[in-house]
């Protein structure tokens, strides 16, 4: 069983509204992953995927994921299927442990099912955190098409026009 941090860390491309970041219901492509599929608060305990989560739920972002290597100490694996961030900032709270339970155990996600108020909120800029993000190739956009659709393939197809 991994042992609970003192803290963890939640990217978004949006600025918090009010002092708590609220419960809500994931908006995950792979409903195959039953983690996904809760009302919560989902965190990480790799603050590099947390940034790298920010960057991707930013404005512009069509379809994108997110996973690791961990060969040689954990590297983030972020990819953006469609679109490009359009945002200069986001954001990256650092919440308190307490109340989040480690799904699926042994990973590096968390979820809380209650309110959290942040300990700490950055505002950090993209340009400055890109390194962490990729295009998907030709023949990773043809997979995502293969597993979930077009996704936001339209909508590049339109932006070029």
């Amino acid at each position: 069983m991994k042992i609970k941090p003192k803290y963890l860390y939640h990217g978004s491309g949006r600025r918090l509204r009010g002092d708590k970041l609220i419960p809500k219901k994931a908006k995950e492509l792979d409903k195959k992953n039953k983690h996904n599929d809760f009302k919560g608060i989902y965190a990480s305990d790799v603050k590099n995927e947390a940034i790298a989560m920010g960057i991707l739920k930013s404005r512009g972002v069509k379809d994108s994921s997110c996973g690791f290597y961990t060969k040689h100490g954990i590297k983030v694996e972020a990819v953006i299927y469609w679109g490009w961030p359009e945002q200069k900032c986001f954001y990256l709270y650092t919440l308190p442990a307490e109340t989040f339970e480690n799904k699926p155990r042994g990973s590096h996600q968390w979820i809380s099912f209650k309110s959290i108020k942040p300990i700490r909120i950055e505002k950090l800029i993209v340009k400055d955190y890109i390194y962490l993000i990729r295009k998907a190739t030709k023949l990773e956009k043809k997979n995502w098409i293969k597993e979930y659709g077009k996704g936001g393939e339209k909508d590049d197809k339109n932006k070029k026009r």
